[in-house]
C-alpha cells in the first residue's frame, strides 16, 4: 500500500515539473497565436500523461493505474476541447503501445473523461476554470471518475482494485487536477499582472525609464528609445548614459543618480535647457526615485522625464505680453486695473474711474477691492449688491475678486458694464471693464422678439392652438417621459366630421370660424396643467394627456365631443344637422405594445376610424388588442 502512494506522489511530482516547464516556455514564447499555444498546452498535457503511464502502479498482468484521467480533464477544463483532444489522442496512442489486458478498459476511461471534461468547459462559457470552486469542482469530478472507470475491470477485478488502490488514486487524481488548475490560474494571473506593468510602463506617454544599481536600463518606454535612436524599448536593456551621451554629461547624469540611491531622496522635478546634436534646444524637466525592494534594499531608481519646452515658451510669452499691456493700459479706451496678491489695486488707468463714478474715489492705487466693494454698496452704485449689505458678505464678495470669471454688472443709472477678470500666475490680477449698455439693450430687445417669433413659430395662426411641429416636440418628450416614469399618457385625435361639406356649402370664412369655434371648445374642455392642444392639420385636432389613465381620458373625449356639440353650429351636410366631431382615444402604459410616439398616433387614428364606422360624434377608444366605440347616451 505505501509503494502505491509513493508512485503516485512521484507520478504528481512529474506531471507537476512538465506543466512547470510548460508555463514557463509559453511565457517567453507570448507571441504565439491561440492556436499555437493550445496545441502547445495539449502537447504537454500528453507527455505529462506518457510520464505519469511510465511510473504507472502495475497492478495485474496488463492492468496499470495512473493520473492520465486527471491530466486529460485538466486539459479539457483548462484548456479546452482542442487540448484535451491532443492529450487524449497521445494518452490513448500510449496507452495502446503499452498493450496488456487493461487496453480496453484504459482507452474507454479516456475517452469518457475527454467527454465530460470538454462538457465542463463548454458549462463553464467555453473559457478556463479559474476560481476556487470551480477549480476544486473539477478536482472533486477527477477523484470521482478515477473510481468510477474502476467498473470497466472485470468483476472479480474490481473489488480488488477498490480495496488496494481505490483511495490513493481517488486522492492522488483530486491532488493533480487541483494542483494543474490552482498553478494554471495563478500563473495567468501573474502574466496578466505582468504584461499590464510592462505596458503601463513602456507605452505611458513622457520619458518612463527603470535603472538598476549600476545604472543600467532594465526597462524603458518607447519614447525613451526612439529619442536615443532605437526602434524598440528593449535595445535600451543594458545601455548605460555613457553609451547615449557625452562623457560629460553622463559622468554628471550618474553622479546624480548615485546621490539618490545613495541618499534616498528623490530628485524633484529638476528643469534643464538642452541642446544636442541634430536636435532643437528643448526644455526638460526630470524627477528620478530610489527603489526598494520589499525587504527595504535599494534595488535600482525610477525615472521620468517630460518636455516642457512648449510651457516654458508660453512663460517667455507672458513675460513679454505683461511688459506690453504696461504700455497698453494707458491708452485703451476701456477701464483696466491690476490687483496685487493682497487685494490691493497695483495700477488702474482713468477709465476703469470713470466707469464707477459714484465710487470713484475708492478705486485709486493702495485701495483694497473691500473699501472698493463698500464704498459702491454704501452709494447704491450696482443693482446687484444690496445697500444694506453686511460685512461679512462684503469680505465675501472680495475674496471673488481671485476667480476668473466673466461677469455683467447692472447699475443704478441705467447702464450695463462687462467685468472680465483673470488670476495671473504670480496671483494678481487683472479686471477688464467695459460699458456694454448698448449690446445689452440690443440683446434684451433680440430676446423678446425672439420670444415672441418662438410663439409665432409654435401657435397655429387660425386657432391659437400649438401647431403640428409644437405638437409633435411635446409628443416625444411626453412619450419619453412616460415610458422612464411608467405613468400612462393619452392621446386624443379629433375629427370635426363631414368638415368638407361645410367648407363647400358655407365657404371657406365660414370654415375658419368653424374651426375657431371647435379649437376654443376643445381648449376649455381640456384646461388641466399640463394638458397640450394642438391643431393637427386640416379639420383635425389633438389632445396629449400626461398622467391620465383610460378612463381619465374617455371622460375628457366625452367632455370635448359634448362642448363641440353644444356649439350648435348649423351644418346642413351632416346627418346630425349641426357640427359634431368624432374623437379617437388611446393610452401608453408600460405594458403596451408601442415603441415609439408614431405608433401611439397610428392607434389613436385607428380608434378615431372606428368613431367614424360607428357613426360619427362618438368616442373610440383602442388600448393593447382591446377596443370599444362609446356612443353618446
Amino acid at each position: 500500500m505505501d509503494d502505491v502512494w509513493k508512485i503516485l506522489a512521484g507520478n504528481l511530482a512529474a506531471v507537476a515539473l512538465i506543466v512547470s516547464i510548460w508555463t514557463h516556455l509559453s511565457y517567453r514564447f507570448y507571441q504565439l497565436p491561440p492556436k499555437l499555444r493550445c496545441v502547445g498546452l495539449g502537447g504537454t498535457m500528453g507527455l505529462a500523461a506518457i510520464a505519469s503511464m511510465l511510473l504507472s502502479v502495475r497492478f495485474d498482468v496488463g492492468v496499470i493505474f495512473d493520473l492520465r484521467l486527471a491530466i486529460i480533464e485538466s486539459a479539457a477544463v483548462f484548456g479546452g476541447p482542442g487540448a484535451a483532444l491532443i492529450t487524449a489522442i497521445m494518452a490513448a496512442g500510449f496507452r495502446t503501445y503499452l498493450g496488456g489486458a487493461g487496453v480496453t478498459p484504459g482507452l474507454t476511461a479516456i475517452v469518457i473523461v475527454f467527454v465530460l471534461g470538454s462538457a465542463l468547459w463548454f458549462f463553464a462559457g467555453r473559457k478556463p476554470l479559474s476560481n476556487a470552486p470551480s477549480i476544486l469542482s473539477a478536482a472533486v469530478l477527477a477523484g470521482c471518475l478515477s473510481i468510477a472507470v474502476l467498473v470497466l475491470l472485470p468483476q472479480a477485478d474490481f473489488q480488488r482494485a477498490v480495496d488496494q488502490v481505490g483511495l490513493p488514486i481517488v486522492i492522488l487524481n483530486f491532488a493533480t487536477t487541483a494542483a494543474i488548475g490552482f498553478f494554471l490560474a495563478y500563473f495567468r494571473r501573474f502574466t496578466l499582472e505582468r504584461d499590464i506593468l510592462y505596458a503601463a510602463l513602456t507605452q505611458a506617454p513622457d520619458y518612463h525609464y527603470v535603472k538598476d544599481l549600476k545604472h543600467r536600463f532594465i526597462v524603458a518606454n518607447l519614447n525613451v528609445a526612439r529619442h536615443n535612436g532605437r526602434a524598440r524599448s528593449s535595445e535600451m536593456v543594458g545601455l548605460t548614459d555613457y553609451d547615449l551621451a557625452l562623457k560629460e554629461r553622463a559622468e554628471h547624469l550618474m553622479a546624480v543618480e548615485a546621490d539618490v540611491m545613495r541618499t534616498g531622496q528623490p530628485l524633484d522635478h529638476f528643469e534643464e535647457f538642452l541642446t544636442e546634436e541634430g536636435k532643437p534646444p528643448r526644455w526638460y524637466s526630470t524627477s528620478k526615485v530610489p527603489l526598494r525592494n520589499r525587504q527595504g534594499d535599494m534595488v535600482g531608481l525610477a525615472g521620468v522625464t517630460v518636455d516642457i519646452t512648449e510651457k516654458k515658451l508660453l512663460e517667455q510669452e507672458l513675460r513679454s505680453s505683461r511688459n506690453i499691456m504696461a504700455q497698453a493700459m494707458a491708452e485703451m479706451s476701456d477701464g483696466l486695473a491690476m490687483f496685487g496678491p493682497d487685494g490691493r489695486i497695483v495700477f488702474c488707468n482713468e477709465q476703469y474711474r470713470a466707469l464707477f463714478p459714484k465710487s470713484a474715489y475708492a478705486r485709486k492705487e493702495g485701495s483694497h477691492i473691500t473699501e472698493i466693494v463698500r464704498a459702491a454698496v454704501r452709494n447704491g452704485e450696482r443693482q446687484d449688491l444690496s445697500i444694506d449689505l453686511d460685512e461679512d458678505s462684503i469680505q465675501a464678495a472680495g475674496q471673488t475678486l481671485f476667480i476668473n470669471k466673466d461677469e455683467v454688472i447692472p447699475l443704478t443709472d441705467g447702464r450695463w458694464l462687462s467685468l472680465r477678470t483673470r488670476v495671473t500666475e504670480d496671483n494678481h490680477v487683472l479686471a477688464l471693464v467695459s460699458d456694454i449698455t448698448a449690446m445689452k439693450e440690443s440683446e434684451l430687445s433680440l430676446k423678446n422678439f425672439a420670444e415672441q417669433m418662438k410663439g409665432l413659430a409654435e401657435t397655429d395662426a387660425l386657432t391659437g392652438l400649438a401647431n403640428r411641429r409644437s405638437f409633435d416636440d411635446c409628443l416625444q418628450r411626453e412619450f419619453e417621459a412616460a415610458k422612464q416614469s411608467g405613468r400612462p399618457l393619452s392621446l386624443l385625435l379629433i375629427d370635426v366630421d363631414r368638415f368638407k361639406a361645410y367648407n363647400d356649402r358655407y365657404g371657406h370664412l365660414a370654415g375658419d370660424g368653424c374651426l375657431k369655434s371647435v379649437a376654443g371648445a376643445i381648449a376649455s374642455a381640456a384646461r388641466r396643467s399640463g394638458d397640450i392642444t394642438a391643431r393637427f392639420g386640416g379639420e383635425e385636432f389633438a389632445v396629449l394627456l400626461p398622467d391620465t389613465d383610460c378612463d381619465k381620458a374617455v371622460a375628457i373625449a366625452e367632455t370635448i365631443r359634448a362642448s363641440i356639440r353644444d356649439l350648435s353650429i348649423l351644418h346642413e351636410g351632416s346627418e346630425y344637422g349641426i357640427v359634431t366631431a368624432s374623437l379617437g382615444a388611446t393610452v401608453f402604459t408600460p405594458n403596451s405594445r408601442v415603441g415609439n410616439p408614431a405608433e401611439l398616433v397610428a392607434r389613436a387614428d385607428l380608434a378615431l376610424y372606428q368613431a367614424k364606422d360607428a357613426g360619427r360624434d362618438c368616442v373610440g377608444f383602442q388600448r393593447l388588442a382591446e377596443e370599444r366605440v362609446k356612443k353618446p347616451a
